[in-house]
């Protein structure tokens, strides 16, 4: 059978060099006799794996030294919790709203102090990303946090906020390794693995050194990222196949050339969609156009039965999971790096063609 073009949000495709790999060591991963699924994360093989990942990943984003990498689980939803639970010294925080996750970023940071909301996007469906400015920022707020990409409203920051000395956390799970980004604009980032990284499961944290050791009095032991940085996120059994090949897909990136090469392919993709959207007499894309996403491209017809027909027939031609989040509905086609050119110009094709049919 041959392969669908898979255009979920997550969990996502993952590479085919990357899966190949991965079949090929499934039963015997490098002569050690047995699966990495199998072997003891406290092994010297599975060691060297771990290592070699986050060296990778260190390379991949040009992660500065006096930043800790952790390889966690519980989702970038447990970092919701993790991050005033850490960050929250004075119990004051900034939250900017541009969409579902960061609402409940915000949410959940209640439960530990006070969030003040800088800026939503609410007022036009989270179309657009609030953009705002250091004069904005709570001078006594103990960090700001942001969603970099919006998965379910299809929008990403085109910009880094100027928090000054207050720390920037980003939850960059739908963004990241998709553009070179400075790593060190940033206090925290943090992202679930699932949608341009590896299998669920899995949960990175890159965070700055001097922000460790400040952990809130409640807050459990895994959720404390010293506790974690000091045992190597070994504290205890790790999700150790899913940062196998989290280390392939860094590997895959690096072969191809790095971020800046991501962020080339990316654009490519995206501007194949979103000319066509812009050009449809169908199909209308959401987001405002200076901060589309290149790994989320939302749209609609503006008739939901037609919506549900379209998704319907992308389905039975081989392109599944094009159905938008239940919350907004319509379309959403995520083209994470995974998601080669000739799936999203296959698609174009697709959608044409029933634009003719449906007009």
């Amino acid at each position: 059978m041959s392969r669908i073009y898979n255009f979920s949000a997550g969990p996502s495709m993952l590479p085919e060099a990357v899966l190949n790999k991965a079949a090929e060591e499934m039963l015997d991963y490098q002569g050690s006799g047995m699966s990495v699924m199998e072997m003891s994360h406290r092994s010297p093989v599975y060691d060297k794996i771990i290592k070699d990942a986050e060296a990778s990943l260190r390379k991949l984003m040009n992660i500065p030294d006096n930043y800790k990498v952790l390889f966690l689980q519980g989702g970038a939803t447990l970092q919701f919790s993790a991050v005033p639970l850490n960050l929250m010294k004075t119990g004051k925080a900034d939250y900017i709203v541009s969409g579902q996750f960061s609402g409940k970023a915000a949410k959940e940071a209640e439960r530990y102090g006070t969030v003040n909301i800088v800026a939503t996007s609410k007022d036009k469906t989270f179309s657009y990303v609030p953009v705002v400015g250091k004069e904005d920022f709570s001078p006594d707020a103990d960090y700001v946090h942001i969603c970099y990409n919006n998965t379910i409203y299809g929008t990403v920051y085109n910009y880094v906020p100027d928090t000054g000395d207050i720390p920037l956390v980003a939850d960059m799970s739908s963004g990241i390794l998709s553009v070179p980004v400075d790593v060190s604009k940033y206090g925290v980032i943090y992202a679930g693995a699932q949608k341009n990284m590896a299998p669920a499961g899995l949960t990175v944290v890159i965070i700055r050194e001097d922000l460790l050791g400040n952990a809130l009095p409640q807050c459990p032991g895994y959720m404390d990222y010293k506790t974690q940085a000091d045992n190597d996120s070994m504290l205890n059994t790790p999700p150790c196949y899913s940062i196998y090949v989290a280390g392939l897909v860094y590997e895959w990136i690096l072969g191809l050339g790095g971020l800046e090469v991501m962020e080339k392919m990316n654009r490519e993709k995206a501007a194949i969609l979103y000319d066509y959207l812009d050009n449809s007499k169908l199909f209308k894309p959401t987001a405002e156009k200076e901060f589309r996403s290149l790994m989320n491209v939302c749209f609609v017809t503006g008739d939901a039965d037609l919506d549900k027909e379209f998704c319907s027939a992308a389905a039975k031609a081989g392109f599944v999971n094009l159905k938008g989040h239940r919350s907004v509905g319509g379309m959403r086609a995520s083209i994470y790096n995974a998601m080669p050119i000739e799936g999203v110009k296959k698609l174009v094709e697709f959608m044409k063609d029933f634009e003719e049919k449906h007009i």
